[in-house]
């Protein structure tokens, strides 16, 4: 089997996803923790350096006499590589070792450093529109000789921020580089683990249009190879067995075929025969009149049944052909009502509907259900023809009731298998392939039969049948029904009677 492409399915797309969060959260947090492991690192070797220098730096401003001489503290600071700010006291006014270095002093700072303690904070100082410059700021007491003055250090941070800033972006480009990375590799190992899951699927799509020669390739000895291989050996067993029963299926059509038309030739004799003797029943003495009845039934039975079998056998070699003509569905259920002598058995109801069909395989299909009714559900049997609201009004349907016992509900699913009874003795004078042909010819019509049924309320059978082409000529059903070249003896009796074809019943 040639290997071919399956097109993605949402599981491959699920897994990729999958993989790539999981590729992309354990990048991101580690680049996230190693951004701020090593921020926190820096900040803090920062700090140390800048109290370090601030601490230098007092102990020369403390040695000032009075009065103070901020210019000359603030120049020395400024010529050992920092800036200062002055402050008189808190909250007072301020001077810059910098002037154009100014930034603003917390008011939570100076009351740190009002209690004498060293106090810091990061701040920024914007210089131009677009620019600004980061310093560490850290306070301390002045020198004694301005009482409740107060000393802030400003050490630059910018290469410090240059730093973060170019570690931060380098840890954002890795990150973005393992989520594409991750995607890749995610969808090529999602191909490669899902592909062999895509072509059993679409084998087994394949499998159930019929197509039985689908096998799958075995390329690996992982469990997917054996997955592969456990799958050919059951399309091959599969295969087999659906082979077989086709060769049965056509064995069985062609021994009904065969054994209808060998059986047609001997039964005609039969059926000349039982006509003469038909009759003769009048001079026959009253012992032997009754077994010769008997006889005459069973050879009608038996032209029935071989008839059936012929009509299956067409339907199965696909022989049947549809003739639609213009049909009146009324008149022509009273016509087979009056030649099969149902009349006062059978009620109809409803409007005179006009459809184009076949109205032979129409007049088959309403005497093979009212004749159904009849047998099992008993007088009076009630039919009623309304037009079909599904094919738009154009169609008609038609419903058999009786009051009958009824079916039970496990019967109701094989109803129109062939030779089914619901009996199981299969006493019932029926050939068990009246529904079935019912059926065939339905759906020969392109419509269908259901079935309703409760024990003890009688059975419904619905046919729905759409019209076939405009058109169609017209096709009366008043006229005289065929009682065809079977039809042996005209007696009423029913025992001695052989009722011509298409009178049969399930």
């Amino acid at each position: 089997m040639p290997r071919r492409h399956v097109a993605p399915g949402k599981l491959r797309r699920r897994l990729t996803v999958a993989f790539v969060l999981v590729a992309g959260i354990s990048a991101g947090a580690l680049a996230a923790g190693s951004f701020y492991l090593v921020r926190a690192t820096r900040l803090r070797d920062s700090l140390d350096r800048g109290r370090a220098e601030a601490l230098r730096d007092l102990r020369p401003a403390r040695r000032f006499p009075a009065p103070l001489d901020v210019a000359g503290l603030l120049k020395g600071i400024e010529d050992s590589g920092a800036h200062a700010v002055f402050l008189a006291r808190e909250g007072g006014t301020s001077q810059a070792s910098t002037p154009s270095i100014r930034p603003v002093i917390p008011a939570s700072i100076q009351a740190i450093v009002a209690q004498g303690d060293l106090a810091y904070v990061r701040v920024t100082v914007p210089l131009e529109p677009g620019e600004a410059r980061h310093y560490l700021m850290i306070g301390a007491p002045g020198p004694p000789a301005s009482p409740g003055g107060q000393l802030y250090f400003l050490f630059s941070e910018d290469p410090l921020a240059r730093d973060l800033a170019q570690l931060r972006n380098v840890l954002l480009a890795g990150w973005l580089l393992v989520v594409a990375v991750a995607a890749l590799v995610g969808r090529s190992l999602a191909r490669r683990t899902l592909e062999p899951v895509g072509r059993a699927s679409q084998a087994a799509r394949d499998m159930a249009e019929g197509l039985l020669e689908t096998r799958l390739p075995v390329e690996t000895e992982d469990e997917f190879g054996r997955w592969a291989a456990s799958f050919n050996e059951m399309a091959a067993a599969l295969q087999a067995k659906i082979t077989a029963l086709s060769e049965a299926q056509a064995r069985e059509r062609r021994f009904t075929s065969d054994v209808s038309h060998e059986l047609r030739t001997p039964l005609a004799a039969l059926v000349g025969e039982a006509s003469l003797l038909g009759e003769h029943l009048d001079a026959m003495p009253a012992d032997a009149r009754r077994p010769a009845e008997l006889l005459i039934q069973d050879v009608g039975r038996l032209r029935r049944l071989v008839e059936e079998l012929m009509e299956i056998s067409r339907f199965d070699a696909g022989r049947e052909s549809v003739v639609p003509r213009m049909v009146q569905v009324r008149p022509l259920l009273d016509a087979v009502i009056r030649a099969r002598g149902w009349v006062g058995q059978v009620s109809v109801a409803g409007d005179t509907v006009s459809l184009s069909t076949d109205g032979r395989r129409l007049e088959r299909i309403l005497g093979n259900l009212v004749g159904n009714a009849l047998e099992h559900g008993g007088a009076p049997v009630e039919v009623r023809i309304v037009p079909d609201p599904v094919h738009d009004g154009t169609g008609a349907t038609i419903e058999v009731a009786d009051h009958g016992p009824g079916i039970t509900p496990e019967h109701l699913p094989h109803l129109f298998e062939r030779f089914y009874k619901a009996d199981p003795s299969r006493s019932g004078p029926g050939s068990g392939l009246g529904l079935a042909i019912a059926m065939e010819n339905a759906r020969l019509l392109g419509g269908d039969i259901e079935v309703t049924s409760r024990p003890g309320l009688g059975t419904r059978f619905i046919v729905r049948l759409p019209s076939a082409e405009e058109g169609a000529e017209d096709d009366s059903a008043t006229q005289p029904l065929r009682t065809g070249e079977w039809d042996v003896s005209p007696s009423a009796e029913p025992d001695a009677h052989i009722p011509a074809p298409g009178g049969g019943t399930t």
